[in-house]
């Protein structure tokens, strides 16, 4: 949602790292008031209209829409390396895996987020780790490489932030998942996250998640 000072540069380089390889790119948007969606029509992506707010809800609706065998995610704002793209994609064969979440903290640049995130970060993937078992060091990461055949296996109640985290916690229960390092950047335009909204929201679905009466 209005991203035009990113989406062109996050397709160019998407399309430098795949190369020659068979893809497509969908992006999902929600009701843009700039450039967004004509930028990415330019640079050859498919434009979702996906008028229902939510992360969870932009994600599920782009993976409904995704025709390919292997999916890669990424946000429009330049902080994941989509020329890491092929590597994690090769890594699913070669591993045996069929999901794969990446490390921002890992190699993070200077900027790429701030003090107060990278804290709220630490008590969310403690918390996964402790309740979920699942050997984790970030869990809100948002660039994930997985086969599409495993979404019928994964429940995902969440149309918020919270998917991000649900996605690992179902992956690393229910089918073969690991966890890769990434460089992670400083984001390109306006942040758009609710801070202490978001992170305690995640946190209550967390409990929510792990207690729920069944």
């Amino acid at each position: 949602m209005n991203e035009e000072r990113s989406i062109g540069l996050v397709l160019d380089e998407v399309k430098n790292a795949m190369g020659s390889r068979e893809y497509e790119v969908l992006i999902v948007d929600t009701n843009s008031r700039d450039k967004t969606r004509e930028i990415a029509t330019s640079k050859g992506a498919l434009v979702i209209d996906e008028p229902r707010r939510g992360y969870g809800r932009a994600y599920k609706t782009g993976f409904e829409k995704a025709v390919g065998e292997v999916i890669a995610t990424l946000d429009a704002d330049l902080t994941y390396p989509a020329s890491d793209i092929p590597a994690l994609v090769d890594m699913l064969d070669s591993k045996g895996l069929d999901f794969i979440t990446t490390n921002r903290f890992a190699q993070m640049e200077r900027g790429a987020m701030s003090a107060k995130h990278r804290f709220g970060n630490w008590v969310l993937s403690t918390t996964m780790r402790i309740l979920f078992r699942a050997r984790l060091k970030d869990s809100q990461s948002g660039m994930w490489v997985f086969r599409k055949s495993i979404l019928p296996k994964v429940i995902l109640e969440s149309d918020g932030m919270s998917m991000s985290e649900e996605l690992k916690a179902e992956a690393f229960k229910k089918v073969r998942a690991a966890e890769m390092p990434i460089t992670y950047r400083p984001r390109v335009g306006e942040v758009k996250l609710s801070s202490w909204k978001d992170g305690f929201g995640n946190l209550k679905f967390l409990f929510h998640k792990r207690f729920r009466s069944t």
